[in-house]
């Protein structure tokens, strides 16, 4: 299983792709896959039939799924993307801290 540096509630920016340069919340996680889901990137439109007859059918728009590798982490203290890291606190828990300004996640 694939350990991630994004979370569940992150923003982040896409890198690469039709969206780039678009920044949205991680709604889901999938480690598994490699895949997180990010709030409008990576958008599908699928087609519902419907469920009685005489009723029209549905379009349902949802989030797909966007490689990990082509999302960058946008650090809360600077505003700017950067890298994930970890340093370890006195009491020895883990702690995410971004990068580019050395500060905690």
């Amino acid at each position: 299983m694939n350990k991630l540096k994004i979370k569940t509630g992150d923003t982040v920016k896409v890198l690469s792709g039709k969206d780039k340069g678009k920044t949205g919340k991680v709604l889901k996680v999938m480690p598994k896959i490699a895949k997180v889901v990010v709030e409008n990137v990576g958008m599908h439109t699928r087609f519902e039939r419907s469920k009685r007859a005489g009723e029209p059918g549905k379009k349902v728009v949802f989030a797909g799924g966007i490689a990990v590798s082509k999302v960058m982490l946008v650090d809360p203290n600077s505003g700017e993307s950067s890298r994930v890291g970890y340093t370890f606190l006195e009491n020895g828990a883990k702690q995410r801290m971004g990068k580019s300004s050395g500060k905690a996640v």
